[in-house]
Parts: structure tokens; sequence; C-alpha cells
């Protein structure tokens, strides 16, 4: 080969060498401005998401608080209320109890006077009524006597029938 044509060969190829230098600073440059509109991008986004971050933060932390005084709150009122049933408990435990012993006195008391009344009914028969049908009886006895002396005469079968009926 020539000197000539090794000459424009090597200017050929320092020539294709420069383009492609220049071709790749190109492509580094928009390679540059696009990660430099990333990089702002990403900046606005960031800082949307920090501020997210801080927000979503403080409502974290406040609802941590407001859980914990609802589950304290919840957790005393629970402890108010078995406290209540318990007393409650007691009282109609106590009441019921009470009432159990007054139904009892009241059963003493009503069958100690259905057994009185039963003992005045029994006096009343024999201290008053017994003593009364006697006298009558003797009454109408006596009545019977002095109306046969009186009459004179002997009682029919009849009419003995019919006293005895009214006797009894």
């Amino acid at each position: 080969m020539n000197q000539d044509a090794v000459f424009y060969l090597m200017t050929a190829a320092v020539g294709v060498s420069a383009l492609a230098v220049v071709v790749q600073t190109l492509v580094l440059f928009a390679i540059y401005r696009t990660a430099r509109t990333a990089s702002e991008q990403i900046r606005e986004v960031g800082g949307q998401v920090e501020s997210l971050a801080q927000t979503t933060q403080r409502t974290l932390e406040q609802s941590r608080k407001q859980l914990t005084d609802v589950t304290t709150k919840a957790g005393e009122v629970l402890d108010l209320a078995r406290t209540q049933l318990v007393r409650i408990d007691d009282v109609l435990a106590e009441a019921t109890t009470r009432a159990k012993i007054q139904m009892d006195r009241v059963e003493l008391v009503l069958d100690d006077t259905i057994s009185r009344l039963h003992e005045t009914a029994a006096l009343v028969h024999n201290g008053v009524l017994k003593p009364i049908k006697e006298v009558n009886g003797v009454a109408v006895g006596i009545r019977a006597f002095v109306g046969a002396l009186l009459r004179g005469r002997r009682l029919t079968v009849e009419q003995a029938t019919h006293d005895e009926e009214m006797f009894i």
C-alpha cells in the first residue's frame, strides 16, 4: 500500500473517530438533560412525599394517642360496669333472701290466723250454738208437752210425724 492510501485511510479513521466522539458528546448531553429533568421531577415529588410522610406521621401519632385514650376509657368503663354488676347481683341476692324469709313469715302468720279462726269457730259452735240448739230442743219439747196437755187429746200418727219432722 502506498503512503497516500494509508494517509487517507488514517485520516478517514480519525474523522470517523472524531465524528463518533461528537455523537457521543451529543448523546451524553442529551442524557445529562434527561437526568437533570428527571432529578427536578424527583425533587418535586420528593418534597410532596416528604410532606405526605410528615402528615402521615403526625396523624399516626395522634391516632395512637386517641386509641390509647379510648382503650383506657373503655377499660375504666368495663371495670365500673363489672363493679356495678357485682353490686346489683349482691342486692338481688339479698332481696331474694329477704323475700323468701318474709314469705315464710307470712305463711306462718296465715297458718296461725287460720288455725285461730278454726278454734274460734269451734268455740262459737260449741259455746254458743250448741247450747242454743239444746235450749231450743228443750223449748220445743216443753211446747209440745204444754200443747198436748192443753189439747187434752192424743196426737195422731200424722201429727206426731209432722212434729218430729219439724224438730229434726
